[in-house]
């Protein structure tokens, strides 16, 4: 070891003010009073560290503290007595300190070895003492290490310990933060910080956690809750710019004292004017900051209590951020449960400059065990600081102990041998005379119907609607079709209905009941399925067959002759598919259809489509809406009377489609076009001239119209879009289309509706060629955003705030430079709506907080149905996954059971309403970027 040291019994005031200046060019050491850093100046050695120097060893008793000015050094822990099996589990850099174990006497917790040349601060155990005594809020924040900490000791409860966490230096960001609200309250509410007394004793300049919380409740319109404002306040803590007089750890909306960082020094300075002022113009973006980070420090402050302290509440933010994570989305409730109050479940914050996992620091596994396949997992949420990462351990023992709980709670009806129904023990704290409750887990189609028939309640009117019941009526397409389900209900209503124990008036009541239940359920399958019911010969025909039956029991059974009218007004609703009239539809680009109300797109309805030829002639086929490519290829052939091989080729996008694909002419791009061609002739087709769209914008047209008027009469056509989409489309487009042979039709007019309003907003910006009409566009854009959002039409709203992030739009800087900084600031805001993190949180917030009626954001309702379907299998064992059935369903049902058929105010306009459905738009974005190149060239 080699060293230069600088004694503080006769430090100069030269060295002083050399190392001073060192001190304070290091982060760690910038909020520290003037006077601090002057003592530590005073008492401090300097050491400067070949590489590889071993500072102390694990398990020494310490005798210095130290600070890294330069450098870096690696932190080595051993399980053993033996120093050469130590494992380096992370590396300290600069600003980082270590060696508090000085205040105790207790032994190092880890080995310190220098990585490279390096460069510390060091202060003796006795000066060190008094520096902490004379400063100790001020030294808080330094005084745990990076690296964590065994708790160890005769005390621990538990044969696990935890690690410690480190309070890290604060980011510029949050710093300024502070800085901002301590400003504005003191010009604002100078009362909330003054001198308080509480049990005789006085507390400085500080405030009291409720009030810190009315006041931000009062100051913007982006904290929604109490809580929210709870987790706002906790970044602040977490970082050490606000602090609670005591130093407890977490901060809570109730009688207790904080104060701010600045305020910690007698002479802490008030603000000026000049800073007032600065601070009331960056409040709003400061607290919109605050409240995109605050659920995070939430949930950590959540997770660093003990599992008895966790309230409700609490268990509900910890279950909703469980059931976010990939790797637990498939456990049943009654682990999920488990796991919210899980003892095993703690806040780790490791402090590595190159975040790793660790299969084992110590004797904590940062393992996640998912059933009996152990897996590490990244899993956590980082924050603005890279070096900054959270897990949540799992215990192995205390997972294994749930696993055996649930198991417990397990119950298996089994044939042969294998088994054909699993249901899961639950209490049913909503009945008194059902103590347990049996919910599906999986099973065969048979036996999951006939254990939903038995557990419907029987009432006069059958007024409660069984969630299990639903599920299975909604998703029973994927796993048994309606030609396998019809007999089965067959069977359930003749063959089960015969008893052969019990008297004779048990064997009837008993017989009564079971049809009555799948009277029930035959209407619930019909209500849901009046689609199939049109378009299938065969589900028509159960229909006819189930109420000829119910007849001919009704004259044994008189009680069953009260369902037959609701039965009969079904099959007069839905007539036979033979004798329907087979709706005739014009292509879907184009016409005035648009302005006609929109009626559902049935499976048999008809199309009249366009298909092109090389030379760019086109034959005009007749086909089903959900004709497959082959279909469509034999009714091009047949027309053309041409015996070569054709190819069927969407020109724009897709390029060649698979002979099975299906509902091709709905799933078609905007400005895209349906070409057929021998293979050889594939290169030298080209887009028709109507194809490459506009090539002037329409902002002339547009401009003159009102905002909201547009807003209005865009989500007007988009509700008639969404109403027209059924559930089941939603599940179609999940498990691949191709697989049902039926269309989705409605869904991708929907969708593609989304596609139409994005590219309209870049379309038109780049075809404005004048600067200052570009920024009034961008204002326009804006402000219709605006209303689409205050209408609750967020498929519109996304649509046009994505358009403005279109690569195309956001270079252009000299048009963003121009905007004025309060439609900047609207568009900030409405950005962070958008952010993808903690799986779109900030969307997932606001829909709760929205009442009824509302239009979602259409792709992330499909990515979350996609997520759960990738995730979870369909069968498990040859038994339907019904877990998997009723998460899906609740994917869809969440949004579609808030809203109603109820229309925006605002007025109506015919040429705004003829506007808004006859966008043109291109949708190329190789001549988009040309064209926003051509405004902006690119500046060298």
């Amino acid at each position: 070891q080699c060293g230069m040291h600088i004694l503080h019994h006769s430090t100069k005031g030269e060295d002083v003010d050399i190392i001073l200046a060192r001190l304070k060019s290091v982060k760690a050491f910038e909020k520290f009073h003037p006077a601090l850093l002057q003592q530590i100046c005073l008492c401090g050695f300097y050491e400067c560290l070949e590489k590889g120097i071993t500072l102390y060893r694990q398990g020494d008793i310490g005798t210095n503290w130290y600070t890294v000015l330069s450098g870096s050094l690696d932190v080595k822990v051993s399980e053993t007595a033996n120093h050469q099996d130590a494992v380096t589990i992370c590396t300290l850099g600069i600003g980082t300190a270590f060696g508090e174990s000085i205040l105790d006497n207790t032994p190092r917790h880890a080995t310190i070895v220098t990585r490279e040349f390096s460069e510390l601060l060091r202060i003796e155990q006795k000066d060190f003492r008094s520096l902490w005594e004379n400063y100790r809020r001020c030294m808080a924040g330094l005084l745990v290490p990076p690296y964590g900490v065994m708790e160890s000791g005769p005390n621990t409860d538990s044969k696990y310990t935890h690690l410690q966490s480190m309070q890290i230096v604060p980011s510029e960001k949050i710093l300024r933060a502070s800085k901002v609200l301590r400003n504005t309250i003191l010009s604002r509410a100078p009362h909330i910080i003054r001198d308080r007394k509480y049990h005789l004793k006085t507390y400085r300049r500080c405030c009291m956690g409720t009030e810190l919380v009315d006041w931000l409740m009062q100051h913007t319109s982006c904290v929604h809750s109490r809580v929210q404002a709870v987790g706002m306040w906790q970044v602040l803590l977490e970082e050490g710019v606000l602090n609670h007089v005591d130093q407890e750890l977490s901060f809570q909306d109730k009688y207790l004292f904080y104060r701010f960082l600045e305020d910690e020094s007698e002479d802490a300075p008030l603000p000026t004017e000049e800073e007032k002022k600065e601070s009331d113009e960056e409040l709003q973006d400061t607290l919109l900051l605050l409240s995109q980070i605050g659920p995070d420090a939430h949930l950590r402050m959540i997770l660093s209590k003990q599992p008895g302290q966790r309230t409700v509440d609490d268990l509900e933010i910890i279950y909703e951020e469980l059931m976010h994570i990939k790797a637990l989305s498939h456990l049943s409730t009654t682990v999920s449960a488990h796991y919210m109050n899980l003892e095993g479940i703690s806040l780790v914050c490791t402090h590595f400059s190159k975040p790793k996992i660790y299969k084992k620091i110590l004797y904590i596994y940062i393992y996640i065990y998912i059933y009996t396949n152990p897996m590490p997992k990244k899993w956590g949420h980082c924050t603005n600081c890279d070096h900054y990462m959270y897990y949540v351990l799992l215990l192995i023992e205390r997972f294994e102990q749930i696993s055996s709980d649930v198991e417990a709670n397990t119950v298996r009806l089994k044939e042969h041998e294998e088994d054909v129904l699993v249901l899961e023990k639950t209490n049913n704290r909503g009945s008194t005379s059902s103590p347990l409750k049996y919910t599906v887990m999986s099973g065969t189609p048979e036996k999951i119907l006939e254990h939903l028939l038995e557990t419907t309640k029987l009432d006069s009117q059958f007024t409660e609607s069984d969630p299990a019941l639903d599920d299975f009526l909604l998703m029973h397409c994927v796993f048994v079709p309606n030609s396998q389900l019809c007999p089965l209900l067959m069977r359930s209503f003749t063959y089960h209905a015969q008893p052969s124990q019990g008297s004779e008036q048990e064997r009837m009541d008993y017989s009564l009941n079971n049809k009555r239940r799948v009277i029930h359920l035959v209407l619930q399958w019909a209500a849901i399925n009046t689609d199939h019911l049109q378009e299938e010969d065969s589900s028509f025909h159960f229909l006819q067959e189930f109420y000829e039956t119910v007849c001919e029991d009704s004259r044994l059974i008189p009680t069953l002759k009260d369902q037959l009218p609701e039965l009969e007004k079904i099959i007069k609703q839905n007539p036979s598919p033979s004798f329907q009239h087979k709706v005739l539809l014009r292509q879907f680009s184009t016409g005035n259809d648009r302005l006609q109300k929109k009626q559902p797109i049935k499976s048999t309805d008809e199309i009249l489509f366009k298909v092109y030829c090389s030379d760019h002639t086109y034959s005009t086929i007749r086909v089903p809406v959900s004709a497959s490519v082959r279909e469509v290829i034999a009714a091009v052939t047949d027309k053309l009377g041409s015996g070569d091989d054709l190819l069927l080729i969407h020109l724009n996008s897709a390029g060649l489609l698979k002979p099975s694909d299906v509902s091709i002419f709905s799933s078609l791009s905007i400005n895209g076009r349906l070409f057929v061609c021998p293979r050889d002739q594939i290169d030298s087709l080209t887009p028709l001239p109507e194809q490459e769209g506009p090539s002037a914008g329409s902002m002339s047209t547009f401009e003159l119209m009102s905002s909201k008027d547009l807003a209005h009469q865009m989500t007007l056509y988009d509700w008639e879009l969404f109403d027209c989409v059924h559930e089941h489309e939603l599940i179609y487009h999940t498990f691949g289309r191709q697989h049902f042979k039926k269309t989705t039709a409605n869904l991708d007019l929907f969708l593609r509706r989304f596609n139409e309003v994005q590219l309209w907003v870049v379309t038109e910006v780049c075809l404005c060629p004048t600067l200052s009409k570009r920024v009034q566009l961008l204002k326009k854009f804006i402000k219709i955003a605006a209303h689409c959002k205050e209408f609750k039409n967020l498929n519109s709203f996304f649509a046009i705030i994505m358009g403005l992030g279109n690569p195309a739009v956001c270079r252009l800087s000299q048009t963003w430079e121009k905007l004025p900084s309060k439609f900047k600031k609207f568009y900030g805001e409405f950005e962070n709506l958008m952010d993808p993190s903690r799986n779109h949180r900030a969307y997932r917030l606001t829909v709760a907080k929205l009442e009824p009626p509302i239009i979602p954001f259409m792709p992330l309702l499909i990515k979350d149905m996609t997520f759960t379907h990738e995730g979870n299998k369909t069968f498990t064992d040859r038994l339907v996954n019904f877990e998997k059935m009723v998460s899906l369903q609740g994917t869809y049902f969440s949004i579609s059971e808030t809203i109603l058929p109820e229309s925006a105010t605002g007025k109506s306009h015919q040429d705004v309403r003829s506007y808004v459905r006859h966008i043109s738009v291109m949708d190329n974005q190789r001549t988009l970027s040309q064209l926003s190149h051509r405004l902006e060239p690119r500046r060298t």
